[in-house]
């Protein structure tokens, strides 16, 4: 369990790599980002603004939206849209997947939007039933309970965009954000094996239905079916992100996004981390799904979140280690609110979390799990729940 010595991530976080010099691919990534200059910004900003102009010809002789931007209603939602609507004056058509976890403040923000930026606003969520049977099926089969959250979102924008004949889809932060995957001259653009690969962790819809428990039909699961490569090729649909052409700063356009329209934050604290100003359209990505990430690969949301805040400059590593000793681990109140919905007790969650474990990064001594900290010390975080031989598997893997 070897980390970054600049930020606080693990080498086994979300395909990252690490040097001989210790230092991450996103960290080097994010490096090249900061040092692009005034002019070179002002250059890809250009860039941006020719796909625009080239969007708006497009649709000169068939008047039509001009482009769709997927919302949460987040604070990067409001900034990409505030960029569209209020500095380019074009009429964008938002999208919004709705999971049915929305906080309040969440709920407040995504309304709001519809009102502060006259936009049109689809908002698209699957039944609830059929939510309650993905959550129990993804997180018994991928040991992630949110993955239609992460397939409605990379999903439905894309589904309107075909359907209404709208080529152009504007997203957020560049996946440059996610790992390092990219550099900035790469200016990656969102593509269907982006969708499958990351966002869907490599399985589609198709690999959850006609179950043995939980049966789901493909009527229940039309949101979550991409456009063919046929109807992508003759929409002419592109993915691009905002990212690519203005410089990020997740903190600066918070602050801009209150003062202008009156976005809230979230009024009390997450259990899991600092921020306040994330994931507010999912009581569970800094909850129990989050945690799940910690079950399985060591680290949280508090990683996640301070190690952008190194990037930015907001933390040093050392204000960052105490705030990941702090929050990673912990199990947060909104496991058993989750538990309550799907109609589980707890010793079915530990059961199930604990399949998942990855053996890089636990050990098993006396009962318990320990592995390595960001600190350098090893540490307990609870006891096992696996069986004799899922303990003797485990440590098979281990071995290997």
């Amino acid at each position: 369990m070897n980390y970054c010595k600049k930020c606080v991530y693990p080498i086994i976080a979300v395909n990252l790599q690490i040097n001989s010099d210790g230092i991450c691919s996103a960290c080097k990534a994010a490096d090249l980002f900061n040092k692009i200059n005034d002019d070179e910004w002002q250059i890809r900003k250009k860039k941006f603004e020719k796909i625009l102009e080239n969007a708006k010809q497009n649709n000169k002789n068939n008047p039509n939206y001009d482009c769709v931007i997927p919302v949460s209603g987040g604070k990067d939602s409001y900034f990409q849209t505030h960029l569209i609507v209020k500095e380019y004056k074009l009429k964008p058509l938002l999208v919004t997947y709705h999971g049915n976890n929305y906080l309040p403040e969440g709920d407040y923000n995504r309304d709001k939007m519809r009102e502060v930026f006259d936009a049109d606003h689809i908002v698209w969520g699957p039944s609830v039933e059929v939510l309650k049977k993905l959550n129990r099926i993804c997180f018994e089969k991928m040991g992630d309970m949110n993955w239609h959250g992460h397939c409605g979102i990379f999903t439905a924008p894309h589904i309107v965009a075909v359907k209404f004949n709208i080529p152009l889809v504007i997203w957020g932060e560049s996946p440059m954000d996610i790992a390092g995957m990219f550099y900035p001259d790469d200016y990656p653009e969102y593509t269907s094996r982006f969708r499958h690969d990351h966002a869907l962790r490599g399985y589609e819809w198709s690999d959850l239905i006609n179950l043995d428990n939980d049966k789901l039909s493909e009527k229940d699961m039309l949101w979550a079916k991409y456009p063919s490569d046929l109807e992508v090729i003759n929409s002419q649909l592109r993915g691009i992100f905002v990212g690519n052409y203005f410089k990020w700063d997740p903190n600066k356009h918070t602050k801009k996004m209150k003062e202008l329209y009156g976005w809230k934050e979230l009024e009390g604290s997450f259990q899991r981390t600092y921020r306040k100003i994330s994931n507010l359209d999912d009581r569970y990505e800094s909850g129990i799904h989050d945690l799940l990430k910690f079950i399985k690969f060591g680290y949280g949301r508090c990683s996640d979140h301070a190690s952008k805040d190194i990037r930015t400059g907001y933390l040093s590593r050392a204000e960052a280690i105490k705030l990941v000793m702090k929050y990673d681990h912990v199990v947060s109140d909104d496991l058993y609110y989750w538990l309550k919905y799907i109609d589980r007790d707890e010793d079915y969650f530990w059961r199930t979390a604990d399949k998942f474990r990855d053996p890089r990064t636990w050990s098993i001594k006396e009962g318990n799990w320990i592995k390595k900290n960001v600190d350098g010390s090893i540490s307990s975080y609870g006891k096992v729940h696996l069986t004799s031989n899922e303990i003797e598997l485990f440590n098979k893997k281990k071995i290997n």
